[in-house]
């Protein structure tokens, strides 16, 4: 399977509330392989949390709910605003109606474009035979708390639908997202040390983490309501969520991509796909040789101590994925950016095989047993060399087998495919 992973860049101009001088530096969407069912995830509420207007929420009742910061009684607390100057957008709490939640819709294909797209194609794209729905979006990278982070702009409302039942049941997401909150993902909030309930700094302003979201749309790390994108500099509607439960959806990208405006990338997300028959056998040849695995290994343990910091590629600080690529990289293989491209590299294999260079693969998320979340690189005799989290750097520990996904042999030219 080769879905592709393209960059895309987008820079527009930030919306000058009083005079605010102050611009997006750098807005990018990365479209990545989703070979796994990729879900919208919430994060566990932590007690004592920075920002003192927030409180535990155990909001389970119908929808077994827990991870979801509690909803703000007024406002919360802000420094004075300069005269002449429009107060950051998401400080005030505003009570944004949220629709209740219709049927669910599984999403296939994710479409992102360079600048919004023509209704004109929306429509066209709605009407191709096998599509079922199509919601639209925007999308781009904006900096949280220093971190470039891809975004996603939504309608609460309508999008909720769009996610798995757990997530798209709980009013009180979508409510804190309408008015104003960011939901993170789960990689960020947890392993990034954003916290829950936290203020962070986005755009010039302030916005509160109202919950941790794992979104498989894109690179996607945290998704706003509209109106807070605009806020920040998101583009209105350069973005399609598509459902097409009968289609190929290898067959119906390409497809899409003859309507689309030049520059348009398209990735999968929750793949109709087709099967092949009969049993694949691996030579030894598709694997990586003796002296790649040599060097990616060398490479890698010459990182020892370094420190883990989210969405880092490298040379002198590593995320899990970001250091699986840069170590591969140095070996000559090229590797895809993140956890669940690195998880459809090869054939998987047991553990008791397990050899050294192979890599191993965790669904460490609480809410989503279904969704890779972490890998590491098998060093031999059962121990790893990982980048864990924040607070910590890349070292070998031994291999734990809790939630361990399991082991893929890496095929560089199967990598190589996955963009």
């Amino acid at each position: 399977m080769s879905e592709a992973r393209q960059d895309l860049a987008y820079r527009p101009r930030l919306p000058r509330p009083g005079r605010l001088r102050r611009t997006v530096p750098l807005i990018a969407v990365s479209l990545v392989t989703v070979l796994t069912a990729d879900v919208l995830v919430l994060g566990e509420l932590t007690s004592g949390s920075p920002d003192s207007g927030v409180v535990a929420s155990l909001s389970e009742g119908r929808t077994g709910n827990r991870y979801v910061a509690a909803a703000r009684q007024a406002r919360d607390p802000v420094s004075p605003t300069p005269p002449g100057r429009q107060a950051p957008a998401a400080q005030t709490v505003t009570r944004q109606p949220v629709a209740a939640l219709g049927r669910l819709i599984r999403p296939h294909l994710f479409v992102v474009a360079n600048r919004p797209l023509p209704p004109e194609v929306v429509e066209k794209v709605r009407r191709v035979k096998g599509v079922t729905a199509a919601e639209v979006t925007g999308a781009a990278d904006v900096s949280v708390d220093g971190k470039r982070v891809p975004t996603m702009g939504v309608d609460p409302s309508t999008f909720r639908s769009y996610t798995p039942k757990v997530t798209a049941s709980s009013d009180e997401l979508w409510r804190n997202i309408a008015a104003g909150d960011m939901a993170v993902s789960f990689e960020l909030g947890n392993d990034g040390g954003v916290q829950l309930g936290s203020q962070v700094q986005s755009g010039g302003r302030r916005l509160r983490i109202g919950a941790y979201a794992t979104v498989g749309m894109g690179s996607i790390a945290a998704i706003v309501s509209k109106g807070t994108a605009a806020a920040l500099g998101i583009p209105d509607g350069n973005a399609l969520v598509v459902s097409a439960p009968k289609v190929d959806s290898r067959k119906l990208r390409l497809r899409l991509l003859k309507i689309l405006p030049k520059g348009s990338q398209v990735a999968t997300i929750n793949p109709v796909v087709v099967t092949p028959k009969g049993r694949r056998v691996w030579p030894q040849t598709a694997f990586m040789s003796a002296d790649q695995l040599k060097v990616a290994l060398t490479a890698a343990v010459s990182k020892l101590g370094r420190p883990y910091v989210w969405g880092a590629e490298g040379p002198d600080s590593f995320d899990c994925s970001g250091l699986v690529q840069w170590a591969y990289a140095q070996a000559g293989v090229r590797m895809p950016r993140v956890t669940y491209q690195q998880w459809v590299t090869g054939p998987q294999v047991p553990l008791s095989q397990a050899q050294p260079g192979d890599l191993l693969f965790w669904r460490n998320d609480p809410t989503n047993p279904g969704y890779i979340s972490h890998v590491a690189i098998y060093w031999g005799n059962g121990k790893m060399l990982h980048a864990p989290h924040t607070g910590d750097v890349v070292r070998i520990a031994d291999v734990y087998t809790k939630n361990l996904a399991g082991v893929v042999r890496v095929s560089p030219q199967i990598s190589a495919r996955v963009r």
